[in-house]
Formats: structure tokens, C-alpha cells, sequence
């Protein structure tokens, strides 16, 4: 039997600066939500963008409340952080 997901797409972009990868995936391992994949890039050697899905199926915590963790743990950096419900993405971005 396969195991129900509940996937998140978290994107950040901003300055590139040491510890951003770190403080984001601490924050979703303390918040029970499971990396499953991950893309980040630098661009143009200034410029940090990475994009992730995860499983928030263990975590009782809403949208808007990971949101504010992940925005806290970056607090500081020049950063935007967005989270978004997986299906929510896709049918928004669907060709």
C-alpha cells in the first residue's frame, strides 16, 4: 500500500551567502517535513535560487506556519522564502 503524501514546493531566492541550505533544511527536519528532493543554483555568482519538495505529512504545522519558520530561520538574509501546496503549484503552472 502506498503512503499518502502531503508535498510542499518551498522556493527561496536571494543573495548568496553561507548557511542558507543549512538553516532551511534544519528548520523543515525540527518542523517533522521531509526533504525529498532538492535543486538549488547560483546565479550569475551572486544570486541564490533553489527550489524543493517536501512531505509535510508528519507535521501538524499549517502553510502559513512554515512560512513564518522558514522566514525566521533567514531572518537576516536577503531572502524571499515561498511555500505552496504541491497540487496547487502544479495546476497553477500546468501547459
Amino acid at each position: 500500500m502506498e503512503k499518502k503524501r502531503k508535498e510542499i514546493i518551498v522556493t527561496v531566492i536571494g543573495r548568496d551567502e553561507v548557511g542558507i541550505v543549512a538553516r532551511i533544511a534544519t528548520t523543515l527536519a525540527e518542523s517533522s517535513i521531509n526533504i525529498i528532493d532538492i535543486n538549488q543554483k547560483i546565479l550569475g555568482g551572486e544570486i541564490f535560487a533553489m527550489t524543493l519538495l517536501a512531505d509535510r505529512i508528519k507535521s501538524g504545522l499549517s502553510l502559513p506556519e512554515i512560512t513564518t519558520r522558514l522566514q525566521e530561520a533567514v531572518a537576516g538574509m536577503a531572502l524571499k522564502v515561498t511555500v505552496q501546496d504541491s497540487e496547487v503549484f502544479q495546476y497553477m503552472h500546468r501547459v
